[in-house]
């Protein structure tokens, strides 16, 4: 398997070389591709990014550190309008290098992008579907990088609930609030110590990594312009710029959802400022809606919950509508679902929070109290070689752990949603499609064997909520969802043997009418 190339962004490159410190994930960064023998690519565009610097002696520094990098060079014969008509219009000259940087990944020429550039990330969503697993964030290129070629030393975080006075205001990442909010401390001390306000956070190295502060409030004493008795305030939502990205912004954020749906909350809100772009592009994609802007001039972003069934959407996008009304999701007359077998050893790192959770939540998803640990991302995706086809976007998934020697055996312990599915014919394609989703190793990956003769199925699915307890082997059985024995391979659910799986996970506390 040949190594992958990461090609970074001019606003990588200006990070790393620039004169001020270099920020620690950045430095990371490079560590971790040259301990394990990763390209780092620069590419020619980049000169032209650089060229339109003013200031000559700093353009002039700038071009000279562009010779450490290895450069991709320019594709002969591709224009301006060839790029508008595979990534959008291209209205300023940076636009045009950002679209040459989307074909170069589009090509296969270089592996994932590495950028901090939003409006980059929000044209890959727009214009290039199929692209957006490999266009990451730094922090989400370390992830990836620490994930497929230093398993055995990346512990999985997981989520605490504490008392806001027990985290010291010494704590670094309380450093950037104070920069944007000189009244900080006073605050901390005022509302979240004396006021005894409950938090999530994610450790690393003994260090907050992860902070969510909340508040409960109700109709006439709250912020929120959109109806509802019952509101959660997320009154911080801050992840330290050395893990900034896509992943542990994730995990909080499924931690809020998972928590506020399943305690009746009608409404949850944030406000924030424009400049947090990860976060915005991140909330609204799970159905957060700019109400208005606050005296502040922060934005005010809230997303409303509901706890009855979630109609077919208009425009029939099952998907979307899981996404944006996320936790909840379609399970009307017409819509599919299919059950996965799935072995214990990637069970286990597919759901890292099932291998070792606590027995007693009745359903964890977000449970009746904030469970103490929680998996890592909304977005997963699972690889097979299963001969079914999934389809369409929106199908319901259900997990089913085979034979094990932990426990949960032979049950369904997960709900999915599915998103799309393609093929990878070989390996180097397989870690492409697989993305900044991976949780695979790099012998895991090389393991699979992709070929022209043998592909890869590559599934990717958003991740809803794990059932406690699973729905054993008997218990399928005995509502005939199985006929003798469990499959071995992917199988479809008629409505017959769906209905009785919907109503035992409502039972067992699923806040998903159906």
């Amino acid at each position: 398997m040949s190594a992958p190339k990461y090609l970074i962004d001019t606003n990588v490159f200006i990070k790393l070389e620039d004169a001020a410190a270099v920020s620690p994930e950045f430095a990371l960064l490079l560590q971790l591709t040259a301990r394990h023998g990763i390209g780092v690519f620069i590419h020619e565009a980049a000169v032209d990014d650089i060229s339109r610097d003013q200031n000559f002696e700093r353009r002039r520094i700038s071009l000279s550190k562009l010779e450490k990098f290895q450069k991709l060079s320019r594709v002969r014969g591709l224009d301006r309008s060839a790029l508008e008509a595979r990534f959008g219009r291209l209205q300023k000259p940076n636009d045009i290098v950002d679209a040459t940087l989307l074909h170069a990944l589009h090509i296969g020429v270089a592996d994932f992008l590495v950028t901090e550039d939003q409006g980059l990330h929000d044209r890959a969503r727009k214009y290039a579907a199929d692209l957006v697993g490999r266009v990451l964030y730094v922090a989400d290129a370390v992830s990836l990088l620490r994930t497929t070629y230093e398993p055995l030393t990346v512990s999985i975080p997981f989520v605490e609930e504490v008392d806001a006075h027990s985290i010291p205001l010494t704590e670094p990442i309380f450093t950037s609030l104070r920069e944007g909010y000189p009244e900080f401390d006073d605050w901390w001390r005022t509302n979240c110590v004396k006021g005894l306000r409950k938090c999530w956070v994610v450790m690393a190295d003994g260090e907050v990594s992860g902070l969510v502060v909340r508040k409960t409030e109700e109709e006439g004493h709250t912020d929120a312009k959109l109806p509802g008795r019952k509101i959660l305030k997320i009154c911080t939502f801050k992840v330290r710029s050395e893990q900034r990205g896509i992943k542990l912004g994730e995990l909080l954020l499924k931690q809020i959802l998972w928590f506020a749906q399943t305690n009746g909350f009608d409404l949850t809100y944030v406000t924030t400022f424009s400049t947090q772009s990860t976060l915005i592009d991140l909330i609204t994609y799970y159905g957060f809606k700019n109400t208005y802007t606050n005296m502040r001039g922060e934005l005010v972003y809230e997303k409303s919950l509901y706890r009855t069934p979630l109609g077919e959407p208009a425009d029939g996008n099952l998907f979307d509508a899981a996404r944006l009304n996320y936790p909840r999701f379609y399970a009307g007359e017409d819509v599919t679902a299919f059950g996965i077998p799935i072995r214990e050893p990637f069970h286990e790192v597919l759901f890292p929070e099932l291998a070792e959770r606590q027995q007693g939540d009745l359903f964890e998803f977000g449970g009746y109290r904030a469970p103490n640990r929680s998996g890592n991302t909304i977005r997963k995706v699972y690889l097979c070689r299963a001969p079914v086809s999934i389809e369409p976007p929106g199908a319901i998934l259900f997990f089913y752990k085979g034979k094990s020697h932990k426990l949960p055996s032979q049950a369904i312990t997960t709900v999915g949603i599915f998103e799309n599915m393609s093929l990878a014919h070989s390996t180097e394609e397989l870690r492409r499609l697989a993305g900044g989703r991976s949780v695979y190793s790099s012998q895991q990956l090389d393991a699979f064997g992709a070929s022209e003769q043998r592909p890869v199925k590559v599934l990717n699915f958003l991740l809803v909520g794990h059932i406690n307890p699973p729905i054993s082997l008997p218990d399928l059985l005995s509502m005939q969802v199985f006929s003798h024995h469990p499959p071995q391979s992917i199988v479809r659910f008629d409505r017959k043997k769906l209905i009785p799986i919907l109503e035992k996970i409502r039972n067992f506390g699923f806040h998903i009418l159906v």
